[in-house]
């Protein structure tokens, strides 16, 4: 669940810090005190995009943090293989904002926005008044109900979704054999020539490498070899300018003088270890210059050598593995065009049977979803009633696609009926902004054992509803939260009152700056605020005692 929300220079938010419970969390709070910003920085949190001028003014940055508690050991092993280390069980998301970018980090490791979406989509479900817009597409329907019957098709659709993958790429391959024989004639003049040109050239993997430091070694080698012809003139022949004649000069010399005073000796000593030490530097100068004589024919070669796999390079691919990769494809592609006839009955073959496959697939994805839809239609059709739709009727229809797919075959829609003696339509068609957010309240309530996410957040639920309507959705918001960490904003007193924990959010000025701040309420918060959403600008004591009875019958009902 999510434990703890920190914001700093958010909009209008200086800085918040809002530890959430487990339960039915509510907030609420004047019209414009910053109730959006709350929710938008959950959202910005979550890995969602980031608003325009969404930093507080005069600050260089804004901060989210997240923090959430996974007790799933199943969840906590798949952030493993996003090199995230949860192993006490607590994720810390953290989201810092600058101009035009953003650095993310999930327990210290910086990640993209994408994988960011992808983890926390397994922790929380944020629920706006866009999701509950999604109901007037089909595909959502087919998204609630797979994931009403999840436990009997999971196994499956994984099975199909690779046998799929095999069905498409025969079904691309059945297309290349659209080639008429002149055609095909010249495609294995052509293919046999490229296979010739690079396997004549007799590759071999580092080649290329080595020729270039030769290549280099060669174009420098008569800067070099002068230059050591210097050093040579230097410390190494017989002149007597040379450093050696002039160490061996010394040498004798010294031995003369060592005689007359032993402690001389060790003079004599250096001089001849420096005498050894040249010698070894002149016959490594030797060897060295032995090795960088190059003919003008043996640079040629290396240079033509050079440049003929380079030329293939340009051609076939950017490196040597590249180049005898594609020859590889290209023997593969001669093969199919030589042996055109029998590979194209035989490509034939294996794609009737693989879409035989994936026909049973689709057929037992099919029947199954068919029987958990009038499972999920009944228990559709009965949470709305306890939703306060007195008299509704609700079924799932199904048409079949003209293609398989890697979900199926299956095309579904809601069809709803809302009021006696109306026939059922496409739900699209008939419901309404507040009537939807209640039917994906009912969907949420029939999900809600279906769904391992342990955190719902409801933005804009009480959206067209009052009186009644409201109580039997605070109830259900009351139901779901007894398993569920549910966070909700709400303006409805039905819906606060049913609150386990409530928070108070309002806009203040301080130092002639505007401030949005949050806080948890205490029981007399509770009633007080209670009391404003039912009594509005005037609070008397029979709006208080209004208030705190209807906070008893809720705590009752809970």
């Amino acid at each position: 669940m999510l434990l703890n929300l920190h914001v700093k220079n958010l909009a209008l938010i200086e800085e918040a810090d809002v530890y959430f419970h487990n339960g039915l969390n509510i907030l609420s709070g004047e019209t414009g005190a910053g109730k959006s910003i709350i929710i938008g920085s959950v959202n910005i949190g979550l890995g969602g995009k980031v608003p325009k001028d969404i930093i507080r003014k005069d600050c260089d940055y804004a901060l989210v943090e997240l923090l959430f508690q996974i007790d799933s050991p199943e969840k906590i092993k798949s952030l493993n293989e996003y090199d995230i280390d949860a192993k006490d069980g607590q994720i810390l998301i953290t989201r810092r904002l600058m101009n035009n970018k953003s650095i993310i980090k999930v327990n210290g490791v910086t990640c993209t926005a994408s994988i960011l979406r992808k983890i926390t989509r397994q922790l929380i479900d944020v629920h706006g008044q866009h999701e509950h817009q999604s109901l007037l597409y089909n595909n959502t329907h087919l998204t609630i109900l797979d994931k009403y019957a999840k436990n009997e098709l999971i196994v499956l659709k994984e099975q199909l979704k690779t046998e799929y993958k095999i069905y498409s790429e025969l079904r691309d391959r059945l297309l290349e054999f659209t080639t008429d024989e002149d055609e095909r004639l010249r495609d294995i003049s052509f293919t046999q020539f490229e296979i010739d040109e690079i396997e004549n050239a007799r590759l071999k993997i580092g080649e290329d490498e080595e020729l270039a430091r030769l290549s280099t070694k060669i174009s420098r080698s008569k800067n070099i070899l002068s230059g050591l012809s210097q050093v040579d003139e230097l410390i190494g022949n017989e002149s007597s300018t040379s450093a050696s004649y002039a160490i061996g000069q010394a040498i004798r010399e010294v031995a003369k003088l060592a005689e007359l005073d032993d402690e001389l000796a060790s003079v004599f000593s250096q001089l001849e270890d420096i005498e050894a030490l040249l010698n070894d530097v002149n016959r490594d100068i030797n060897i060295y210059t032995s090795n960088m004589e190059f003919s003008d024919e043996e640079y040629e070669e290396i240079i033509e050598r050079y440049d003929l796999i380079n030329n293939l390079k340009v051609k076939y691919g950017n490196t040597i593995e590249d180049v005898l990769k594609y020859l590889e494809e290209r023997k593969e592609k001669l093969d199919l065009l030589v042996n055109y006839e029998e590979k194209k009955a035989e490509t034939e073959k294996l794609y009737k049977e693989q879409e035989e496959k994936v026909r049973a697939l689709c057929e037992k994805i099919s029947d199954i979803r068919k029987k958990k839809a009038e499972l999920l239609s009944k228990d559709i059709k009965n949470a709305l009633i306890e939703l306060n739709f007195l008299d509704v009727q609700f079924d799932i229809a199904f048409e079949k696609t003209d293609n398989y797919t890697a979900n199926g075959y299956d095309e579904i829609e809601f069809l709803i009926s809302t009021n006696p003696g109306e026939e059922m339509k496409p739900l699209a068609k008939v419901a309404s902004g507040g009537e939807l957010s209640r039917i994906m309240l009912a969907i949420k309530t029939v999900l809600a054992d279906k769904d391992e996410i342990e955190t719902l957040i409801f933005d804009e639920i009480d959206t067209g509803i009052s009186g009644r309507t409201a109580q039997k959705v605070s109830e259900k918001l009351g139901i779901i939260g007894k398993n569920r960490q549910v966070i909700c904003i709400t303006h409805l007193p039905q819906i606060a009152s049913m609150a386990d924990y409530h928070y108070l959010i309002e806009k203040n000025v301080v130092n002639n700056s505007t401030i949005t701040s949050i806080e948890e309420l205490d029981n007399e918060g509770m009633i007080k605020e209670l009391a404003r959403l039912l009594g509005g600008t005037v609070i008397t004591d029979a709006v208080i005692e209004n208030a705190r009875e209807m906070k008893a019958l809720a705590d009752k009902t809970k």
